[in-house]
C-alpha cells in the first residue's frame, strides 16, 4: 500500500488510514466493526484513529479488540485528549487511560483534539513528557488553524509538531488555502477526517455524484475510492474513513492504490471547486 512520511522524517504511514468516529461499541455491530478493523489492517490500513471521546472510551476497546495478537510494530495507532483533560497533568493521565483501553504500551502519535479552556502551554508540555516518557511516539493536534499551529510550534521544545488532524473532503476543501500548505512548509503530516463528507456522501443524482460516477468508471473501481485517491493526491496527506463493514474496508484500500489522471483530476476540480476566499477553519 502506498506511503509516505508522517511529518517530517517521520516514519512511513499508508496514506489510507481507518477512523472510528462513531464507531459500533456495542452488540453484532461492534463485532463486525472489529472484523472490519481487523481485514483494513491484513490489507495494509494499519494507521488507526480513535479517541477517548468516542463512545466514551469504548472506541478505544474496539482498537485494541481488534490489534489483541497483532505485532505492534506493524501498526500506527494514534488517540487523542479531551480538551477538558488537557492540563499538563490531566493529559499524561488521559493518554494512560487510552494505552489501557486499547491493551498496548505506547501510541504512535498522540493528539489535542481541539483547542479548549487550559493553556496550551501545559499541554504541549505533557506531550513532549509523553515522549520523553516512551508512552507516544510523536506529538499531534486536530483541528488547528494556521495560527493555532504557530502558537503550538513556539511552544514544543524538543519534539516538533507531527501531525494535524482537519475535516478534510470533497466539498470540505478550504484546508488547502493555507492550513494544508502551513503544514507542507512545516514538516507536518495533514490526517483528513470525515473524508466522505458528514452529511452524506455525494449522491448519485448530484453533479458531483455523476462525476465521481464517472470517473470510477473509467478505473473499474468505486466512488469512495475515486474521492480518497482525490484526496491523498497532494505530498503529506492522509486519509481515515470510517468503515464498519468489510466491503467499505476493501474499497477505502484501493483508494491508496489508485492513481487518478490529469482528465479524473480536472472533472473533480470541477465538480468540486475550492473555495474561492479564505474562511474560519470548518470542523463540522
Amino acid at each position: 500500500m502506498r506511503a509516505r512520511a508522517f511529518g517530517g522524517g517521520g516514519p512511513a504511514v499508508p496514506v489510507v488510514g481507518q477512523g472510528t468516529w462513531d464507531v459500533p461499541t456495542s452488540g453484532a455491530a461492534r463485532d463486525d466493526a472489529v472484523r472490519a478493523l481487523r481485514e483494513g489492517i491484513e490489507l495494509g490500513m494499519v494507521h488507526v484513529d480513535t479517541a477517548e471521546m468516542y463512545g466514551n472510551g469504548r472506541a478505544e476497546e474496539v482498537v485494541g479488540e481488534a490489534i489483541a495478537g497483532l505485532p505492534r510494530e506493524r501498526l500506527f495507532l494514534v488517540s487523542k485528549v479531551l480538551p477538558e483533560n488537557a492540563t499538563f497533568e490531566g493529559t499524561q493521565r488521559a493518554c494512560e487511560r487510552s494505552l489501557r483501553r486499547m491493551g498496548t504500551d505506547y501510541l504512535d502519535c498522540y493528539l489535542l483534539h481541539w483547542r479548549g479552556a487550559h493553556p496550551l502551554e501545559g499541554t504541549m508540555r505533557a506531550l513532549e513528557r509523553l515522549v520523553d516518557d516512551g508512552k507516544i511516539r510523536s506529538l499531534g493536534v486536530s483541528n488547528f488553524d494556521v495560527a493555532d499551529l504557530e502558537e503550538a510550534a513556539g511552544l514544543v521544545r524538543s519534539h516538533p509538531i507531527a501531525c494535524n488532524q482537519v475535516l478534510y473532503n470533497l466539498t470540505e476543501r478550504g484546508i488547502e488555502r493555507r492550513v494544508l500548505p502551513y503544514c507542507a512548509r512545516n514538516g507536518i503530516a495533514l490526517v483528513g477526517y470525515s473524508p466522505f463528507g458528514q452529511g452524506g456522501f455525494p449522491s448519485p443524482a448530484s453533479a458531483g455524484g455523476r462525476a465521481l460516477a464517472a470517473i470510477a468508471a473509467r478505473h473499474d473501481d468505486g466512488p469512495y475510492a475515486v474521492a480518497l485517491a482525490f484526496l491523498v493526491r497532494l505530498a503529506g496527506t492522509f486519509a481515515i474513513p470510517k468503515a464498519a463493514r468489510p466491503a467499505h474496508v476493501r474499497e477505502n484500500a484501493r483508494g491508496a492504490a489508485l492513481t487518478l489522471a490529469e482528465r479524473d483530476l480536472a472533472d473533480l476540480e470541477a465538480a468540486f471547486p475550492l473555495p474561492a476566499t479564505d474562511g474560519p477553519l470548518a470542523t463540522a
